[in-house]
């Protein structure tokens, strides 16, 4: 299973993500071991809209990225072949439907074997998936990259699901594991001092801290907490400085740079992946495609994780 060639892409206009093969349906092909899914869901957005669009462009600025990763030292996609499995289908303005429907396919990668990577879409995407990893895994280990604690309750915006919620049901529904849940990159003022802010007993390193303490320190203290239990990475685009992701719903200055999230993810390698998603690219308020660039090579450094996982022999993974 190898990338479409750039000429091919050229010819035939395609625009799967990474040019990689695209699959409509099940079985997956033999050996795939990632497939990557379009959310195209915005209706849990409480500020600018937009992020349904997110998989078009996402896709469209993925097919840039060639498949060596320099640092790992291998070719992503020969390690770990990998499918675009297209977008999850529901209607726009449903989201119980959403959260059926994404639950249902995610469940469906992982019992083919597979680890899935999500593209939304707001956050509220992140439930469902969490769900069916749970289902599979037996509650997670979650690292949460964001500007936002995404731990509010109905009493902040009168709706119990949104995409400032997903990890609060997360926590009482019991899909994450006791202290596993790793927060990064969260900053900004809040309306009081209980509001969206933590409800578990996991950890939380705010931008700041990433900036004093450096990105191979909070990485380190991550993987030790971790260890070999599953985890599932969600990355919001917003945990990035808007001087580097100005696509994005809700915007926060004073994030981590484009680069410090890349390097981020690179230094949680070892991890077992079992899940990603990369949500919140709003195409409409982006320019020169920054961020739907940045959401591409996030995606290939969670694909180089699943890589890495890959080569490594069950015994060392499993734990």
């Amino acid at each position: 299973m190898t990338q479409q060639s750039a000429l091919e892409y050229l010819a035939h206009g395609q625009v799967p993500f990474f040019r990689l093969p695209a699959v409509a349906g099940r079985p997956l092909p033999a050996g795939t071991r990632a497939v990557l899914l379009g959310v195209p869901f915005d209706g849990g957005a409480t500020y600018h809209p937009g992020a349904r669009f997110g998989p078009f462009h996402v896709r469209r600025a993925s097919a840039l990225l060639q498949g060596w990763h320099p640092e790992h030292r291998m070719q992503v996609f020969e390690r770990a072949p990998a499918v675009d499995g297209g977008n999850v289908v529901f209607p726009p303005f449903q989201a119980d439907a959403m959260r059926e429907r994404v639950e249902s396919a995610v469940g469906d990668v992982l019992d083919a074997g597979a680890v899935p990577f999500l593209v939304g879409g707001d956050h509220s995407i992140a439930l469902p998936a969490l769900r069916a990893s749970a289902r599979t895994h037996g509650p997670v280990a979650v690292v949460h990259v964001d500007a936002h604690f995404d731990t509010s309750g109905p009493e902040v915006w009168g709706e119990r699901f949104h995409h400032g919620t997903p990890f609060r049901h997360a926590l009482d529904e019991a899909l994450v594991l006791p202290g596993q849940l790793h927060q990064v990159g969260v900053r900004g003022p809040r309306g009081g001092a209980d509001e969206g802010g933590p409800a578990h007993d996991g950890r939380v390193f705010t931008a700041f801290d990433v900036a004093e303490l450096g990105v191979g320190a909070v990485a380190s203290a991550i993987r030790e907490a971790v260890g070999a239990r599953p985890v599932y990475v969600s990355f919001d685009v917003d945990a990035v400085d808007p001087a580097f992701a100005p696509g994005t719903g809700t915007p926060v200055p004073g994030g981590l740079t484009s680069r410090e999230a890349l390097a981020l993810l690179r230094s949680l390698a070892g991890l077992r992946l079992v899940g990603m998603d990369v949500v919140e690219v709003c195409p409409a308020l982006d320019h020169a495609d920054l961020t739907s660039l940045l959401a591409g090579h996030v995606l290939f450094e969670g694909l180089a994780l699943a890589a890495v996982c890959a080569s490594r022999p069950a015994a060392v993974v499993e734990g």
